[in-house]
């Protein structure tokens, strides 16, 4: 074993196990993660595994990288900011909110660089492909990211072509504003599977930079990205999608998930959560979200009914999906 694999399996090692299914009485199988919670002075209030390795925090960056396109003067209507946040179903009201992105600022479909994609969305896709539809960049769940990114090119008199490379101005200012957002340089760099440049933060530095966002007066450029967001859960998310009945249930919370088990969320006191799931596992995201949010205190009630299906045997429930008890709380 290199020296460098070494230190890959010392890493994993640190996670802990965050959730478990059951059936019939007995562990069936275990998500492994990490987690943090922070108070709204930004002390920790509870955490598990290892909170300060870094990690790659995929699309819960993008309410992030929205604050930097507001700053460079990205100037469109509340819903389609929201859009600009989201990892999106690939509705209709979302790909035709990624067009209007594009068409105020006199651009095309042609100006996107991201990867083409189905819907992400279940039913959405379905509708697509029954209607004889491919794969295009507007249906990919990152368009409205990209609509405005390029749009904000057009704003500054950058070039359009390239708007992805990281020592683009455009990058450059995404890359400072997550770095003052996290209070963290980034740990590495990397590209998301949209194309995107991908800074790799700890879990406290994203927790930290989500409490900002959900505190923010309304006339900051974090506090219109958070409004945003929470006024139009549909364009950040869609039907059906987890974070977006999580923002419906709750006034005031901001949600934002990740590809590859990350989670976060903020309160709009301050406090905040980052959960990241070390196997990548999207359905042990919300039991454990939803349990540290029990134990800060919010309304367990209105979370019951977020809670995951039961796991069925013959069609009827037989165990369950259920966060473990491993918090340390300071």
């Amino acid at each position: 074993m290199t020296k460098e694999t070494m230190e890959m399996v010392k890493q994993a090692t640190r996670h802990v196990p965050l959730v478990e299914q059951t059936r019939d009485g007995l562990v069936e199988s275990i998500h492994f993660g990490s987690l943090v919670a922070l108070n709204a002075d930004g002390s920790t209030a509870l955490e598990a595994g290892e909170p300060d390795a870094p990690m790659y925090p995929r699309s819960s960056l993008k309410p992030l990288q929205a604050v930097a396109l507001l700053k460079a003067g990205l100037d469109i209507p509340e819903r389609l900011l929201a859009l600009t946040a989201a990892s999106h179903s690939g509705g209709k009201d979302h790909r035709d909110g990624a067009a209007e992105i594009l068409r105020i600022h006199g651009l095309t479909e042609a100006a996107l660089a991201n990867s083409t994609d189905l819907p992400y969305g279940f039913n959405e896709r379905n509708q697509w492909l029954r209607e004889g539809n491919g794969p295009t960049r507007l249906a990919q769940n990152c368009s409205g990211k990209h609509a405005s990114m390029a749009s904000v090119c057009v704003i500054n008199g950058w070039p359009v072509e390239g708007y992805l490379h990281p020592e683009h101005p455009l990058q450059v200012l995404v890359r400072d504003t997550i770095t003052e957002l996290t209070g963290e340089d980034a740990a590495a760099v990397s590209t998301d599977g949209c194309g995107t440049p991908l800074f790799a933060h700890s879990l406290h530095a994203m927790a930290r930079a989500y409490g900002r966002l959900a505190s923010a007066d309304e006339q900051t450029n974090e506090g219109k990205v958070a409004h945003a967001m929470r006024r139009h859960p549909d364009m950040v998310a869609g039907e059906g999608r987890d974070v977006t009945a999580l923002m419906r249930a709750v006034p005031g919370l901001l949600a934002k998930d990740g590809f590859e088990g990350l989670q976060l969320v903020g309160l709009a006191d301050g406090r905040a959560v980052a959960v990241k799931i070390s196997d990548g596992g999207d359905r042990a995201r919300m039991p454990i979200t939803l349990e540290v949010l029990r134990r800060l205190g919010l309304d367990g009630g209105t979370l019951d009914t977020l809670q995951s299906p039961p796991v069925l045997g013959g069609g009827l429930p037989v165990g369950e999906l259920r966060a473990g008890h491993i918090f340390t709380t300071n």
